[in-house]
């Protein structure tokens, strides 16, 4: 099979796209003929790397994928060949205690897909069968990959680890990234009102358009939390979205008394200062949250199916021009998820 790999870690130029054995299921898993895949920051730290990650080379990157079921291992009864699938790419073990009580994203031999063990940049992946959802017929598989993992991250965050609640005020982070749009219409389905902090009008006009309330240019307003804090009628918002991390500051003083800051991220860099007297001061509850469940991922990705959430899509990218769409991602250019197209659907 063709696929896109690296054998050191390093820029966009260490992407190859090579021929390689087409992997085998083994007992209980799918070899999935993929159709799409879609990028995540995470792909770019594994291809750059970080201190104390262990690979196996070549690695071939990438969480997210949807096509069609290629073949079956043994013991697999629930799918037929050329069924149309998305990968839920958070992988449980299924038989710690964890996995058990339904936390199969707190497993303690967790694994993300293309993380740790070989990703969805190729012509297929093989992945356990319960890792499948059958996607609805004539659905565009470019959609589904580009809303798995983003939508299950956001998801987890907001309605089962935050429990947002109907009336409550979100302010979102950031206003083009993926795990922020999916939030933003997430917390709109659930009767929420949605603050945005954007960088750009063309990354706030894409925040309008899923449904943001309050949009607050941080160009033209580089202290937000003021802005926040002004039109609030100085309350404050009950939640904030913030993946950045560098910009906690800030999210601490935009939130409410009793008020809860969210976080599934740092693409501002893991490491910066806090004023702790805001957290104590201010009652605030500060809640990690990483991908989601199985539970989690049926859900939300039902709501996609249905047309109930919107998928922002950016550029698409054929497979071997994998290191380009890596370019874009890295410039921050985006506006919502790039995809890369593998096979025709």
């Amino acid at each position: 099979m063709k696929a896109i790999l690296f054998h050191q870690h390093g820029g966009p130029e260490v992407l190859e796209y090579a021929e390689i054995p087409t992997p085998v299921p083994g007992p209980g898993e799918v070899l999935v003929k993929l159709h799409a895949a879609a990028l995540n920051r995470l792909d770019l730290w594994v291809r750059n790397g970080w201190p104390g990650i262990k690979l196996a080379y070549p690695h071939i990157p990438g969480a997210d994928g949807a096509g069609e079921v290629a073949a079956l291992g043994d013991h697999v009864e629930a799918w037929s060949l050329g069924d149309p699938v998305v990968i839920n790419t958070n992988l449980g073990c299924g038989s710690c205690a964890y996995c058990l009580a339904g936390n199969d994203n707190m497993c303690l031999t967790w694994h993300l897909l293309g993380e740790t063990v070989p990703g969805t940049y190729a012509e297929y992946v093989v992945v356990p069968a319960h890792q499948l959802m059958r996607i609805p017929a004539g659905f565009d598989p470019r959609v589904a990959a580009a809303a798995g993992l983003v939508y299950h991250t956001a998801w987890h965050s907001l309605v089962t680890r935050a429990q947002l609640r109907p009336g409550e005020s979100v302010l979102v982070v950031g206003a083009s990234g993926g795990v922020n749009t999916a939030s933003i219409q997430i917390a709109k389905l659930a009767g929420a009102s949605v603050y945005v902090v954007g960088s750009t009008p063309e990354k706030l006009a894409l925040a309008a358009s899923l449904g943001a309330d309050v949009l607050i240019d941080s160009s033209a307003e580089p202290d937000w939390s003021k802005t926040v804090y002004k039109l609030t009628a100085r309350r404050g918002v009950d939640l904030v979205v913030d993946n950045v991390g560098t910009t906690f500051p800030l999210s601490f003083r935009a939130a409410r008394k009793g008020g809860r800051i969210l976080t599934v991220g740092n693409t501002g860099g893991p490491k910066f200062e806090i004023d702790n007297r805001l957290i104590f001061g201010k009652h605030l509850t500060i809640i990690g949250s990483t991908m989601g469940t199985r539970t989690d991922f049926a859900a939300v990705m039902h709501l996609v199916f249905a047309g109930k959430l919107t998928v922002a899509l950016d550029q698409a990218f054929p497979l071997e021009d994998a290191a380009a769409a890596h370019r874009r991602l890295e410039s921050g250019r985006q506006m919502g998820k790039i995809t890369l197209k593998i096979a025709a659907a």
